[in-house]
C-alpha cells in the first residue's frame, strides 16, 4: 500500500488559497479516481474538488472552514501499490515541494514558503493569520491589537474566517480613541480608510447578513473604485437591423439549435471587432506597466437567483461566429445559475459586457473588473421616432434603438480612445447585414 497526499489544487489564475466547505466523503471511505471528495471556496466559485487517485481516504488534514493554500495537503489517500512508487501527479508524504513552489506565481511562492499548511504572514504578535483573516480585519477597522485579542479555533490556536466572523457579529461599538493616543496629522485623514459609520436601527429593521458572495462582491466594487478614475462615454446605436433579422431568425434557430437566440451574442461580437481596431482598450496594468492582451477574453455579467451578479468568461470570442456564441453564451449562463461553472471559467477575461436592457434599464454606468480597463453596458431596445436619410430625402421612421455605456480606467485610457471605441462598437451593430446566415 502507498501514501499519497491529496494537495490543494490550484483553481485558476490569481487564486492562492481556498477555504474548505464541506467534506463530501470521511475518514475511512473507498474514493474513484476523479470522484469528488470535497467542495472548496474561493474569492472567485465554490466548487468541488476530485480525487487525483483512488483508494482508501486515510485521513483529512485540513477542517471544514479552514483556509488552505494552494498545494498544501489537505487529505491522506491509501493506495494499492508499493510504497517506493509513485504514479502520475502523486506527491508522496515525504517529498518536498520545491516543484510546486517553482512553478508557482511569485505572490503564492511567498506564501508556500511562510508554512507548510497554510497561507499566513506575521502580524508581530507571535500568531500568523491567513490572507483572509487579515482582509476581514481590515475590512472591519480591526486594529492588530484587537486582533491579537481574538480568541483562535483553529490548528495551533490560529485565528479562522470563522472566529473573525463570530467575532464581528458579537461586536460592541467601537473602542473609544484613548487620551493617550496621537490625534490623526491632516495628511493622515487623506491616506488612512475612513472610520465605520454607526447605523441607527429601529425596531422594525430587519437585519440582513451579507452572505461570502455578496461580500466579495462589495469589496471588489470598492476596490475597482479605489483603483481605477472612472469615465463613462455614452452611445446611442440604431439596431432595427438586428433586430428584424432576429425576429425573421429566431424561430428556425431554436429549431435547428435546441436553444433560444438572444441579443447578447451580437453584442459580444460588436465588441469583439472592436477590439480588434482598438487593441489598447484590451489591456491591463501592473504597476507602472501596461500589459497588451492577446487574446480576446469576454466576460458577461449573469444575474443568479439569489440576486448576485457572476461573470463566465467567453475565451477568444472573436474566433467564434454567432452560432457558437450563442451557444457559449447560453451554456454559461444556464451553469452559473445551477452554479456548475468551474474556476477557470470565470478566469482570464480581458473586457466585460453587462446587459442592464435584461433589467428594463436604457443606460447605467457600468464599475470594472480589475484589472480590465473597460466594461461595457448594453440599455434596453426601444422604439423611437428618428430621422432617417433616403436617396429621395430625410424622412421620420420608428427605429428600434439603444444606448451603449463605457466606463474606462482613465490611467491608460483617455476620452478619445474609449469614445471611439463605443462609437466603433455602435457602428458595427448599426452595420449588420439583413442578409447574414446562420
Amino acid at each position: 500500500m502507498a501514501t499519497v497526499e491529496m494537495l490543494m489544487p490550484k483553481m485558476g489564475e490569481s487564486i492562492i488559497e481556498g477555504t474548505i466547505l464541506t467534506w463530501l466523503k470521511k475518514e475511512g471511505d473507498t474514493i474513484e479516481q476523479d470522484e469528488s471528495v470535497l467542495e472548496v471556496a474561493t474569492d472567485k466559485v465554490d466548487t468541488e474538488v476530485p480525487a487525483i487517485h483512488g483508494g482508501v481516504l486515510k485521513k483529512i488534514l485540513a477542517k471544514e472552514g479552514e483556509v488552505v493554500a494552494v498545494g498544501a495537503p489537505i487529505a491522506l489517500i491509501e493506495t494499492e501499490g508499493s510504497e517506493n512508487t509513485s504514479s502520475g501527479p502523486s506527491i508522496t508524504k515525504t517529498e518536498p515541494k520545491e516543484e510546486l513552489i517553482a512553478a508557482a506565481p511569485a505572490q503564492t511562492q511567498t506564501i508556500l514558503a511562510s508554512s507548510p499548511s497554510t497561507s499566513i504572514s506575521n502580524e508581530g504578535d507571535g500568531r500568523f493569520y491567513s490572507p483572509l483573516v487579515q482582509s476581514i480585519a481590515k475590512e472591519e477597522n480591526i486594529s492588530k491589537a484587537e486582533l491579537a485579542g481574538i480568541p483562535g479555533t483553529g490548528k495551533d490556536g490560529r485565528v479562522t474566517k470563522q472566529d473573525m466572523l463570530n467575532y464581528v457579529k458579537n461586536r460592541g461599538s467601537q473602542t473609544p480613541v484613548s487620551s493617550t493616543q496621537t490625534a490623526p496629522t491632516p495628511a493622515s485623514i487623506f491616506t488612512t480608510s475612513p472610520s465605520r459609520v454607526e447605523v441607527s436601527i429601529s425596531a422594525h429593521d430587519e437585519i440582513i447578513e451579507m452572505d461570502r458572495m455578496r461580500k466579495m462582491i462589495s469589496q471588489r466594487m470598492v476596490d475597482s473604485k479605489r483603483i481605477s478614475p472612472h469615465v463613462t462615454s455614452f452611445v446611442e446605436a440604431d439596431v432595427t437591423n438586428i433586430v428584424l433579422w432576429r425576429n425573421k431568425t429566431k424561430d428556425s434557430f431554436k429549431k435547428k439549435e435546441g436553444e433560444a437566440l438572444t441579443f447578447t451574442p451580437f453584442f459580444i461580437e460588436a465588441v469583439a471587432k472592436a477590439i480588434k481596431d482598438f487593441p489598447m482598450i484590451n489591456i491591463s496594468v501592473d504597476g507602472d506597466k501596461i500589459i497588451k492582451k492577446k487574446d480576446i477574453n469576454i466576460g458577461v455579467a449573469v444575474a443568479l437567483p439569489t440576486g448576485n451578479l457572476i461573470v463566465p468568461v467567453i475565451k477568444n470570442a472573436d474566433q467564434l461566429n454567432l452560432t457558437g456564441l450563442s451557444k457559449k453564451v447560453n451554456d454559461l449562463a444556464n451553469r452559473a445559475r445551477n452554479n456548475k461553472l468551474s474556476p477557470d471559467e470565470l478566469s482570464g477575461g480581458t473586457y466585460t459586457l453587462s446587459n442592464v436592457g435584461s433589467f428594463g434599464n436604457v443606460m447605467g454606468t457600468p464599475i470594472i473588473m480589475q484589472p480590465q480597463v473597460a466594461i461595457l453596458a448594453v440599455g434596453a431596445i426601444q422604439k423611437k421616432p428618428a430621422v432617417v436619410e433616403t436617396p429621395t430625402g430625410d424622412v421620420i421612421a420608428i427605429r428600434h434603438k439603444m444606448f451603449l455605456s463605457h466606463s474606462y480606467d482613465h490611467r491608460v485610457v483617455d476620452g478619445s480612445l474609449g469614445g471611439m471605441f463605443v462609437r466603433r462598437v455602435a457602428d458595427y451593430l448599426e452595420a449588420f447585414d439583413l442578409e447574414s446566415e446562420i
